[in-house]
């Protein structure tokens, strides 16, 4: 039997709510930051930004404070007075997508606390036979005063009177990296605990992870393709356990037919309830996910945004990355969700030039434990194909040591059958102020750099002299021709072909524009690729790239796309309307182009056969199809 806390370690409440940073070496890919009295400053010309100090509104630990007593279970929130406390049992195996149903009772936050009584929980409303059993589940819910979620949660306890907090699975499983012989199940528990998976075909065959751990990353492997198995995941320390299953993927080369969705930008929008769910869209976002799964779906790709983001610890946003992971474990259980990397995801230091609007800001560092990148691997299980870093590029500062962020699992490739899907991030070392104030460096939205495009080019070639596969699709967060809300950004900037990164004083060869056209090239190069899919506008539009559009801005003095050999058509798919606030429609040079444009809700999904790809955009929330269309 475990504590009775759940949280091991002590929680200190000014830490939690004002954190000092802690300043490491800057990086040399920055400029103009100086190290002074341990924090930092930006200067310019003639002026001095300081360092606003990284806070942390929201973070787990807040949430995971709980206590059993004779009755039930004693809840404290550091830093949050008052508030609601909605809870109810989760029944395990009663159906396939376990949610909580909640009680009809709730519980006042006060003063930080709060208290479930499980005792009165019995009789007719004892569903999960706790009180036979002397053991159960709990899911909870915390809500503002004000209506806004800030929490789902879940926790196991033990004992009829006492009450304890069991070992148990508070995050997950997840099903990972799913291929044709295997895939990654990873989960958290609460305590450091052993934990093992048995897979059963028929015959039982056990994995397991030496050592003790809260998070566990667990390889499955040597199965048959195409095949469903069956998965129990055993934490010995409390004899907890939960069974879900999962289907690996067809042989590659594999001419089957299947069905994947796409969704980019579910973090939180306005209208109230579970459109907000700390930092994301959870009414959008489960009805993509139930929608996906009604349909079968082999996999979800989902492209950036999926949290509010902009954060200056990485505890919140390791909080908010929670929440979009809870908000679709239930399907997660059964079929993989990848996830790629939008502005949104966003850790920041950040400076106050007294912008009213928008203060300069750099990706956070130590890179490689601080940094947007590392903090999106530490909360995501992507696969690890992508290249280093831009270290070794014509803009490393120092080739001797490493200077920039990993690439580490925002950036890569997979395979399902005869079909890849290549994974950028266009927004690497990304510095939200780049494009207007560009006195301390970084790399700006919707900018590819050298080192990801030359592997993004072999990555191309590779598939594209694959005899197994028979189409690539590419996805990014920004579109390469925005039409509804990023006109001035994207890869356009409004025709301004000078917006580049700029590392360590020293400015990328080519700008926006140029670096667009090589995309496009690489892509236009192999007749493999079906569709670039991207998102950053909070719409659903689609537009095919063709000869006749103009693509430039007046007055280009380079080379234009579109007089070369290689051009021919492409399709841009943006679907941003993951349930983030809309965008219009603008327009844009090339807006005739646009053959299908809705701010509605949208997933889109990819229907695949052995020569053809037929795409089927649905809105989640009211079932309309918004568009159709046979694609190859």
């Amino acid at each position: 039997m475990s504590s009775i806390t759940l949280n091991l370690l002590s929680v200190t409440f000014p830490f939690l709510f004002s954190q000092n940073p802690a300043i490491d070496k800057i990086p040399e890919v920055y400029s103009n930051i100086i190290k002074e009295s341990n924090t930092l400053i930006v200067k310019d010309q003639s002026n001095l930004y300081q360092l606003i100090k990284p806070n942390t509104k929201y973070s787990l630990k807040m949430f995971r404070n709980i206590e059993g007593d004779e009755k039930g279970l004693k809840f404290t929130f550091p830093g949050l007075k008052d508030g609601i406390l909605y809870y109810g049992f989760i029944k395990l195996k009663d159906g396939k997508y376990n949610y909580p149903v909640f009680f009809k009772k709730y519980e006042k936050i006060k003063n930080g606390e709060a208290f479930i009584d499980i005792t009165k929980m019995s009789g007719k409303y004892d569903m999960i036979n706790w009180k036979e059993k002397g053991e159960g589940l709990i899911g909870y819910r915390v809500v503002k005063n004000d209506g806004k979620i800030l929490y789902d949660g879940k926790v196991a306890f033990r004992g009829k009177s006492p009450f304890f907090v069991d070992t148990f699975i508070i995050s997950g499983p997840f099903v990972n990296e799913v291929n044709s012989t295997g895939a990654v199940i990873s989960f958290d528990v609460n305590y450091p605990a052993f934990a093992r998976i048995e897979i059963n075909d028929g015959e039982k065959i056990f994995y397991s992870e030496n050592g003790q751990a809260t998070h566990h990353e667990i390889k499955v492997f040597s199965l048959k393709p195409n095949t469903k198995y069956h998965y129990t995941i055993f934490i010995p320390e409390s004899n907890y356990e939960e069974d879900y299953y999962f289907k690996t993927a067809p042989k590659k080369g594999s001419r089957q037919e299947f069905t994947f969705s796409y969704i980019s930008d579910c973090r939180a929008s306005r209208g109230g309830g579970e459109r907000y769910i700390g930092g994301v869209n959870g009414y959008i976002l489960k009805k993509v996910a139930a929608i996906s799964a009604y349909k079968n779906a082999a996999f979800v790709q989902i492209t950036g945004d999926v949290i509010n983001g902009y954060k200056t610890t990485k505890e919140e946003m390791l909080y908010e990355y929670y929440n979009f992971k809870h908000i679709l474990e239930p399907y997660w259980h059964y079929m993989p969700f990848y996830i790629g990397m939008g502005n949104h995801e966003a850790l920041v230091y950040k400076f106050n030039d007294k912008n009213p609007w928008w203060k300069v800001q750099i990706d956070k560092f130590p890179f490689d434990t601080d940094s947007s990148e590392a903090i999106f691997a530490q909360a995501f299980v992507n696969f690890e194909n992508g290249p280093l870093s831009e270290d070794n590029s014509s803009l490393d500062p120092n080739p001797n040591k490493i200077d920039f962020p990993s690439y580490k699992e925002n950036v890569y490739s997979y395979t399902y059958a005869n079909t890849a899907m290549i994974v950028l991030n266009s927004d690497y070392l990304y510095a939200p102020s780049m494009a207007d104030r560009k006195y301390t460096g970084g790399n700006l939205h919707g900018y590819i750099m050298e080192n990801q495009l030359k592997w993004f080019k072999k990555e191309i070639e590779k598939y594209t002299n694959d005899k197994d596969i028979d189409h690539i699709f590419v996805t990014i967060h920004t579109p390469l021709f925005p039409n509804g809300g990023h006109g001035g950004q994207d890869m356009w900037y409004n025709g301004n072909n000078e917006q580049r990164p700029i590392i360590n004083g020293k400015k990328a060869k080519k700008g926006i524009i140029e670096v667009r056209d090589e995309l496009l090239e690489i892509m236009m190069k192999s007749p493999k690729v079906v569709a670039i899919l991207t998102g950053d506008e909070h719409n659903y539009n689609r537009m095919k790239i063709t000869k006749d559009l103009n693509l430039y801005p007046k007055n280009w003095d380079k080379d234009k796309i579109t007089k070369k050999d290689f051009f021919r058509e492409i399709w841009q798919i943006n679907n941003g309307a993951g349930g983030a606030p809309y965008y219009a429609k603008e327009k844009l040079p090339w807006s005739k182009a646009v053959k299908s444009f809705t701010t509605q809700n949208a997933v889109v999904f990819f229907h695949i056969k052995e020569n053809s790809v037929e795409m089927e955009t649905i809105n989640p929330d009211t079932l309309d199809i918004i568009d159709k269309l046979k694609l190859k």
